[in-house]
């Protein structure tokens, strides 16, 4: 079959050599062998029921983040210019913005307005903005378009446009900056505070030494193939190398205008997404998950007309930019759009690879099959990615290829959520409500698709066997069940994964609108020992056995709570927990480990604090008002997932309140 039959566009929707017929072994973890009461209820079928995956994660830590709170006006009407007074956390007050840069950016979009010096400035703890290490090698040593004219348009025979962000109408104004993301890139945090900061990072004027462009891909979008789709509002502005970590880092800012890639949409993002962006991507990298990163968070001063619900209710919100980094923002689309315009744009695959091998996968280089070897390193990548999001009860919302990154990494966070009640079925994305195709339960089998639509590109551009690559993608599900495996018995504080305990644990979340955070922290406080020995806590901790009215007894409070809204479990409830909790402390007691121990080992894997949709949207509502400090407080809470934090206020590891259960919160759209 040649490869313009192969990736025909009456074809290209579907898996035209190696079909999704691959079997995931244990994907579905916890398989009903009953019909559970809540399934009964519902009139959904329990009989094959699937529950959890986890992870192998990295549980990592991040901190020195500055926020800064500003009482720049929430505009609702075009025109409406922002106030540029700066408060940071120490309550000091920056002037306003009167450098000469922000009065020629005021005045007009000319050229750069600080002049980039010859040499690069590297001295840790990190450069100027006039200075940062940029290297270029992405536009330097791979096709460009050769059309310089930023209109919507197919682009072919290319994997990138040169384009320049658009300056916004009014005057940009920071509202938040990661610190740890800047000496990440090499930048000094305190350029963050200048100026001129929040004019680079939104676009209204040129960031010293950039190349700006934005990356042509397509994909396939809930299943069919969408043909070119691109970065329609995401620009990057280069890459750079850390100097002292060798670490290269691309910076892309999301919301910064249009590109040929725009489609019908105006290339500008929101307050409400941006944000949402900004302060997940931090949470996850907090949680250990790998993930693209967020620098800052920047007001354009720009209103811009969105309808969320797609009802014809359009609405202005405040304008923003979210400076988005990773150490590279190749997708799964890059390698699809050009075998699906047949032979002439082949050859663009084999560049994209050898790239993304030289820069990112180094050590495949040397492989006798280095292509091969990439896709085998992309899904074992891939497969931990997803146990991770599993095991943390994160749904993506939006696992389409051009949403999929080659380096194994969360990326492009738009209607994500966490679960708070524990459902299988649960999506955030108002647009798969009906279909659910990415769900929690189905993200696993969502994301192998994916992956055999990736080596179908690479079989089709004959850089990989259909053998070796079926054989690869075979991979994917022992990767992800040995992952998830692991990751369950360390939430479990077990040693090794008992899969019928689990699976029963499950079921009961299930039936008992279990909060999924919520349950697994408070097992961390159950103790080996039997039920009668528990009575000897001390009341009022959260190891204490409920005695009142206002939980279940014989549970521990905190478990209580995570339960039926926090509401007493009937008798025959509360049996079905007395008796998993009795296997699992015969489990506990068997392996031996002693309870401070493993209690602190599970705390170590099981977060009490989570982005969750209402926390978000709460500081939504305050910052679209010009009010960052509840912004600034969450950031706070989520840098340290795992820590108790005894001092933070309890809604921040609490379920919504019923009035944020609701569309736009806990459920959104693609809108953004």
């Amino acid at each position: 079959m040649t490869t313009s039959t192969l990736w025909s566009s009456t074809v290209a929707s579907r898996p035209a050599i190696i079909r999704s017929n691959i079997t995931i072994e244990s994907m579905w973890i916890g398989m009903a062998v009953r019909t559970c009461a809540k399934a009964r209820r519902s009139g959904r079928s329990a009989t094959s029921m699937p529950w959890a995956l986890p992870s192998n994660l990295l549980w990592g830590r991040s901190s020195n983040r500055d926020i800064n709170n500003s009482s720049s006006s929430h505009m609702t009407a075009p025109g409406a210019s922002a106030s540029l007074t700066h408060i940071v956390r120490n309550g000091s007050p920056r002037g306003m913005f009167t450098s000469r840069l922000a009065l020629d950016v005021a005045a007009s979009a000319a050229g750069p307005a600080i002049t980039a010096p010859a040499s690069v400035h590297a001295d840790f703890p990190g450069a100027k903005l006039e200075s940062l290490p940029w290297d270029h090698t992405f536009v330097k040593e791979l096709p460009a378009d050769p059309e310089t004219r930023n209109a919507v348009r197919q682009v072919e025979g290319a994997l990138f446009s040169f384009v320049s962000p658009t300056p916004p109408a009014g005057m940009p104004y920071l509202v938040s900056y990661s610190s740890q993301v800047a000496r990440l890139v090499g930048l000094d945090p305190t350029e963050c505070e200048r100026p001129e900061f929040p004019l680079l990072m939104s676009g209204a004027a040129p960031l010293p030494g950039s190349r700006s462009y934005a990356a042509c891909y397509g994909g396939h979008q809930f299943g069919s193939w969408a043909g070119q789709l691109g970065d329609g509002r995401a620009i990057t502005l280069g890459e750079v190398v850390n100097p002292v970590s060798g670490q290269r880092w691309e910076l892309q800012l999301k919301g910064a205008g249009k590109t040929p890639y725009s489609r019908r949409a105006d290339g500008r993002a929101v307050l409400r997404s941006s944000l949402r962006e900004y302060v997940c991507s931090e949470a996850m990298a907090a949680l250990g998950v790998p993930t693209t990163r967020a620098l800052s968070l920047v007001g354009t001063g720009e209103p811009v007309l969105r309808d969320m619900f797609y009802n014809g209710n359009a609405r202005w919100e405040p304008g923003a930019v979210v400076c988005r980094v990773a150490p590279s923002f190749v997708r799964f689309g890059s390698f699809q759009l050009p075998v699906s315009r047949g032979a002439g744009e082949v050859g663009l695959v084999k560049l994209a690879a050898d790239w993304v091998v030289k820069y990112h996968y180094p050590e495949l280089a040397a492989s006798p099959q280095p292509y091969l070897a990439l896709l085998r390193e992309v899904v074992h990548r891939t497969g931990r990615l997803v146990a991770d999001w599993q095991a943390l009860g994160f749904v993506h919302g939006v696992l389409n290829t051009d949403n999929m990154s080659i380096l194994g990494l969360t990326i492009d966070y738009g209607p994500f959520g966490f679960l708070d009640k524990f459902d299988p079925d649960w999506t955030p994305n108002l647009t798969d409500a009906s279909g659910r195709r990415y769900s929690y339960r189905n993200q696993p089998e969502a994301v192998q698709f994916n992956l055999i639509m990736l080596a179908n590109a690479l079989l089709a551009a004959d850089l990989v066997s259909r053998e070796g690559a079926e054989e690869t993608l075979g991979e994917y599900s022992k990767v992800l069940s040995e992952t998830y495996n692991a990751r369950m018995a360390a939430k479990l504080g077990l040693k090794e994964y008992d899969r019928a305990l689990s699976h029963e644990l499950m079921r009961l979340m299930y039936d008992d609108d279990a909060d999924f955070t919520n349950t697994f922290r408070a097992l961390c406080s159950v103790s080996s020992v039997e039920e009668e020995e528990e009575q000897q806590f001390q009341p009022d901790t959260s190891e204490s056995v409920s005695r009142s009215g206002s939980g279940s007894v014989g549970l521990t409070a905190a478990l209580s709570a995570s339960l039926n809204g926090g509401q007493p479990l009937s008798s025959e409830r509360l049996a079905a927990w007395r008796q998993w909790l009795q296997a699992y402390r015969a489990k506990l007691r068997a392996e031996g480990v002693p309870d401070s121990q493993r209690q602190a080992a599970q705390r170590a894997v099981c977060p009490k604090f989570i982005p969750r949709q209402h926390l978000l949207q709460w500081a939504i509502e305050a910052a679209e008002k010009g009010d960052y400090s509840e912004l600034e407080a969450l950031l706070e809470v989520l840098e340290r997932p795992y820590d108790e934090q005894p001092d933070a206020p309890a809604k921040y590891s609490s379920p919504p309140p019923e009035e944020m259960v609701r569309p736009g919160v806990c459920m959104l759209s693609c809108s953004s």
